[in-house]
């Protein structure tokens, strides 16, 4: 066996030590000042809470409309749905299926009531000149008074 075929073929593409890659040769001169940065713009508080599209941080309130401070803003809100009664589906399904049963007590179904809430809260928040209004659709009464909580919630951060 020849000497040559015992070595490793990847012993050849290795650098050898003390040689230099060829390349440009490295500039040498005055070092280069660090790039100036201007300080960070002071973020925004965290947002405390939505009312529809309305966001109110500690101090700001953001609107579609425009950006304004908390302090001085004026909160309303305006109860617009209203509350229905009716028979619910499953009602009318079973008065018809029982009806061939039992005719009188299936009619009792009939009697179920549910309530179905339809319309919306209107929200409108001002400070001085400036104004913006939301509506939000309430499926719920409960959806309801989620919403003066929230309206509250903004009138206490006001009137810090």
């Amino acid at each position: 066996m020849v000497d040559w075929e015992k070595r490793d073929p990847m012993d050849d593409t290795a650098p050898l030590a003390g040689v230099v890659p060829p390349g440009p040769p490295p500039v040498l001169g005055p070092p280069v000042p660090a790039p100036v940065t201007q300080p960070l713009p002071v973020q925004p508080g965290p947002v405390l809470v939505h009312i529809g599209e309305i966001q109110v941080s500690a101090d700001t309130v953001y609107t579609p409309s425009g950006v304004f401070p908390v302090a001085g803003t004026t909160w309303y809100a305006q109860d617009q749905w209203t509350m229905t009664q009716k028979i619910p589906t499953w009602a009318i399904v079973c008065a018809v299926v029982g009806f061939c049963v039992l005719t009188v007590f299936s009619l009792l179904f009939l009697l179920a009531k549910e309530s179905v809430v339809t319309g919306a809260v209107a929200v409108t928040v001002t400070n001085g000149t400036q104004s913006h209004t939301t509506y939000l659709p309430v499926g719920h009464q409960l959806h309801a008074v989620d919403v003066h909580n929230r309206v509250n919630y903004a009138r206490g951060l006001a009137a810090r």
